[in-house]
């Protein structure tokens, strides 16, 4: 209640404020690496070497989707000019993006900073207040986000509250105006299911099981590198990881050995001790150490279909190959199931690259790399079907956790264009109706200014035929 009295009361607050919240935001991050990479190192064993490593450049992501929304801010909240017809030509039509209000982030674990913040740039560049729930599991990230974010931003606008299911349960409880949930799918159906006692509408970022087909007609060795980058770093642990290669089986022993070969390059002889990776038949891997929470990059071969870890995301550094004989049996393959959040398709055949695509259904594609359309700000990030609803990065995130407003303003003048709108209805109203409605108009000033000099002249003929 508080916080929705805060909201209110700063609703019409300028962009400035936005801005300066944003920059603040950027602040947080930079003034604060240092800290934000200890507690990533306790929550998920993540190291630092000479400042290069998957956190600085998680935050150099972040800094960059900061800028991007300082650059363009203005732009994003402007009026936005919409077509009219001929029988709005004289009107004032635009669509004026607005605040929805309150804005729910609920984290998840393996990326704690990143997927909290991401969605909260949209939620500030586009005017709303939010309530940050950090996942539990990262607790010491979580406890950082709640003593140092509420120093940089307005605490009133951007509280941060931790806890763990009872916590996020009461919380769903509340009215809020969009719950952005990024986790897996089973928590997605609970939160959806919390959201629909408020009508309260939802972004829901899940996962799933990303295939990445390797095509024969394909350079192997640069193929098997860019997938090993993708699926291994963090752990295996990202979303829009490869889940399972799909290739023909004569390519299966080869793409073992281009693999090993780019972990060598990637981790050296034994990943265990390498100081940049946190954490049916085997290929290669398999080890694992409980206590220091590490599973070394594993690969099976000859996997079926009906093996237990092709039943749900592996979400872990284990990559399974299954065998199919042609892009056909592929495709077939990947629309057997669920949809999912990103699809991959190595090939130096273009044609077929462009019909994998056009035969599949994913939250996003990448040809010939992994992971990195998720870093292009001008492409919306989301799911379909069972994998989410919902995008972002960028401007989406603004469109997203904003209501686009229609708006029309009209002049009490010119009446007469109105009279085939009004009773008594005739066959000649509506034909002209029809005419002023069907048309749309796409033209410059002077172009309107003559059109409306025609239709002023118009609109008296139309009613005097009417009335007549």
């Amino acid at each position: 209640g508080e916080l929705e009295v805060a909201f209110r009361s700063g609703r019409s607050r300028p962009l400035e404020f936005r801005a300066n919240q944003l920059k603040e935001l950027k602040r947080f991050l930079n003034e604060k690496e240092q800290e934000i990479a200890a507690a990533l190192k306790k929550d998920l064993n993540k190291v630092r070497m000479n400042q290069y490593d998957t956190t600085l450049y998680e935050l150099l992501g972040l800094e960059g989707e900061i800028q991007l929304a300082l650059e363009n801010l203005e732009q994003w909240a402007a009026p936005r000019p919409a077509e009219k017809t001929l029988l709005t030509i004289s009107d004032e039509v635009y669509i004026q993006p607005e605040p929805l209000g309150v804005i729910l982030i609920i984290g998840a674990w393996n990326y704690p900073v990143a997927l909290v913040v991401q969605p909260l740039i949209g939620a500030i560049a586009s005017g709303n207040a939010a309530v940050i729930k950090p996942s539990e599991v990262s607790v010491h990230t979580a406890k950082l986000l709640e003593e140092f974010l509420t120093q940089y931003l307005d605490k009133d606008l951007y509280p941060v509250v931790n806890g763990g299911v009872p916590e996020t349960q009461e919380l769903l409880k509340q009215r809020f105006d969009h719950i952005f949930y990024t986790g897996n799918c089973a928590v997605g159906k609970l939160v959806m299911e919390a959201a629909s006692h408020n009508l309260t509408p939802v972004t829901l970022e899940l996962g799933g099981k990303s295939p990445c087909y390797i095509d024969k007609d394909c350079d192997l060795r640069i193929a098997c590198r860019r997938i090993a980058w993708g699926k291994f770093i963090n752990c295996g642990q990202t979303c829009i990881a490869p889940d399972y290669i799909l290739c023909d089986q004569s390519l299966q022993g080869q793409i073992v050995e281009e693999l090993k070969m780019a972990l060598k390059e990637f981790y050296g002889e034994d990943p265990k001790k390498s100081i940049d990776y946190e954490g049916a038949k085997l290929a290669f891997g398999g080890e694992c150490d409980e206590a220091l929470c590490y599973i070394a990059p594993t690969v099976l071969t000859n996997v079926s279909p009906q093996d237990k870890l092709m039943q749900e995301e592996i979400f872990g550094p284990i990559l399974p190959m299954l065998s199919v004989g042609s892009v056909d049996e592929a495709i077939q393959f990947i629309n057997q199931r669920e949809k999912p959040l990103a699809l991959y398709v190595f090939s130096h055949n273009k044609k077929l690259i462009k019909r994998v695509i056009a035969e599949t259904s994913s939250g996003g594609v990448t040809a010939n790399d992994v992971l990195v359309h998720f870093s292009v700000n001008a492409l919306p990030f989301g799911g379909v079907g069972n994998s989410g609803m919902g995008s972002y990065h960028g401007k989406h995130s603004f469109d997203r956790l904003s209501h686009l407003r229609a708006c029309l303003v009209k002049s009490l003048s010119m009446e007469s264009m109105n009279a085939v709108r009004y009773p008594p209805y005739s066959q000649k109203k509506l034909n002209w109706a029809r005419f002023f409605i069907l048309k749309r108009v796409r033209m410059g000033w002077l172009s309107k200014l003559f059109v409306l000099a025609i239709m002023t002249a118009l609109a008296a003929v139309v009613l005097q035929v009417t009335i007549a």
